[in-house]
Formats: structure tokens, C-alpha cells, sequence
């Protein structure tokens, strides 16, 4: 197992591509705190994991946007499994307006939870990894951190955002042996993907699959994968990556 007796905390947890990652580094064989603002999908997740055995998974409801819900999170993974080696900054929100229809509570919405969220994440968790001698930070950033999308101003700014801290901080705690990748999506299957296009649509799903190389929108199990790959010692040698992950795509989502 590539992540056998290591302490994970995924944020964004509850479901889709947050949940999809508790589940396979479970698998792996990490302990997994799953943080999420809604704890009942926390507590979903956590039960999917630990099934007839207990403390395999612990769920916690936590903001991003707050400090004390990010430091409570990793207090309680050192109080549950004395460590932490991974942290995997999902949580995140999407908003599909043009400027004129973008609020000041709009913009600071996806900047926080985004952006901000990443920062208190990676520095609650860093002083942990430190103390355990290294880890794996990844922040899910996106294909729109890359590239401009239309009426996707905020979103776009915060995953460049999230790309270029990402990067920064891989170089200032690479030689305390914690590595700090950055992976950026294209179109995935979650409900955040949902929420923002008729999925139930076939015609719609069909010009959002025409757009990408590989003819099809990925699974979240696909990009799940892709942090495990990073969090494991297959990628010792990587950090301060932005790895796009997104079928080639070759127009916005």
C-alpha cells in the first residue's frame, strides 16, 4: 500500500472528488480525517471507510474560511493518530457571473473559501509535518487557474492564486522534506460540475465532452488518483508542480 500508516486530512471531503480521495488513501492505507462544512457528509464519507472497524476515518465539520475550524482539523488529527503527513486541500466553491453581476460578498465568497482556505490549510498543517519529519501538501487548484474562462473572473483568479502559493511554498519548506504539488482539473463529475452546468442534459454533457481530447468529462476516482501519485514516494522528486489534469481539453468548461 503506497500511503500504509500515514495521517491524511482531505478537506472537502463530504463528497465528489473530496470524498472520492478519502476513499482510495483509505485503501491505500492512511488514517483519514474528513473535514467538510457539511458534517453530515463528513460523517457519510467516514462511514464508507471505516465499515466494521473504527478510527480508520474520523469526520469533522469545518469552515476553511476559519482558522480555528482549519487548527481545530489538524488537532484533531494528531489527537486521534499522533500525526500528520498529508493534507489535501479540496474544499472549494464555483461562481459563473460576469463582472457587473459579481458582488463584493460574491468575490469574497470564492476568494476565502478558494484561496484563503489553501493558506489556513497549509498553515495549520505545516508545523504538524514539520514535528513528523515531512509530508504532502496538494491544493486543488484548476484548469481555470491557467487559463481565462468567461463570466469565471473570481474562480480564475483564485486558482491562479492557489498555483502560484502552491509554488512559493514548495520552495521555502522543500528542505524540511515536505513537498507541495498543485494539481488543476479540468471538467469532473462532482456536484460542484453539476451545479454548474445541466448535467442532466445529454446535449449539454455532450458539447462539454466535444470540447476535451479524450471525448469525455473525468471521474473524480481519475483525479484522486492523480494526488495519491503525489503523495506517494513514486513523486519524491516533484514539488512546486501544477500538473494539469484534464483530458486536453481544448476550450472552457
Amino acid at each position: 500500500m503506497k500511503l500504509a500508516d500515514q495521517v491524511a486530512i482531505v478537506t472537502g471531503g463530504g463528497s465528489g472528488q473530496g470524498r472520492a480521495t478519502a476513499l482510495l488513501f483509505s485503501q491505500e492505507g492512511a488514517r483519514v480525517v474528513v473535514a467538510d462544512l457539511n458534517a453530515g457528509g463528513a460523517e457519510e464519507t467516514a462511514n464508507l471507510i471505516n465499515g466494521r472497524e473504527s478510527k480508520l476515518a474520523t469526520a469533522i465539520e469545518a469552515d476553511v474560511t476559519r482558522a480555528r475550524d482549519v487548527q481545530r482539523t489538524v488537532d484533531t488529527a494528531l489527537s486521534t493518530y499522533g500525526r500528520l503527513d498529508i493534507l489535501i486541500n479540496n474544499a472549494g466553491v464555483t461562481l459563473w457571473k460576469d463582472i457587473d453581476n459579481t458582488s463584493e460578498e460574491d468575490w469574497n465568497r470564492i476568494i476565502d473559501t478558494n484561496l484563503k482556505g489553501v493558506f489556513l490549510g497549509c498553515k495549520a498543517a505545516i508545523p504538524a509535518m514539520r514535528k513528523s519529519g515531512g509530508g504532502n501538501i496538494v491544493n486543488i487548484a484548476s484548469l481555470a487557474g491557467l487559463v481565462g474562462m468567461p463570466k469565471h473572473f473570481a474562480y480564475c483568479a483564485a486558482k491562479a492564486g492557489v498555483i502560484h502559493l502552491t509554488k512559493s511554498l514548495a520552495l521555502d519548506h522543500g528542505r524540511e522534506k515536505i513537498r507541495i504539488n498543485c494539481i488543476c482539473p479540468g471538467g469532473v463529475l462532482t456536484p460542484m460540475l453539476t451545479e454548474a452546468i445541466d448535467a442532466d442534459d445529454p446535449a449539454t454533457l455532450e458539447r462539454v465532452a466535444g470540447q476535451i481530447a479524450l471525448g469525455r468529462i473525468a471521474d473524480p476516482e481519475e483525479i484522486a488518483r492523480v494526488s495519491l501519485f503525489l503523495c506517494s514516494s513514486d513523486a519524491g522528486y516533484i514539488t512546486g508542480a501544477a500538473l494539469p489534469v484534464d483530458g486536453g481539453i481544448g476550450g472552457a468548461v
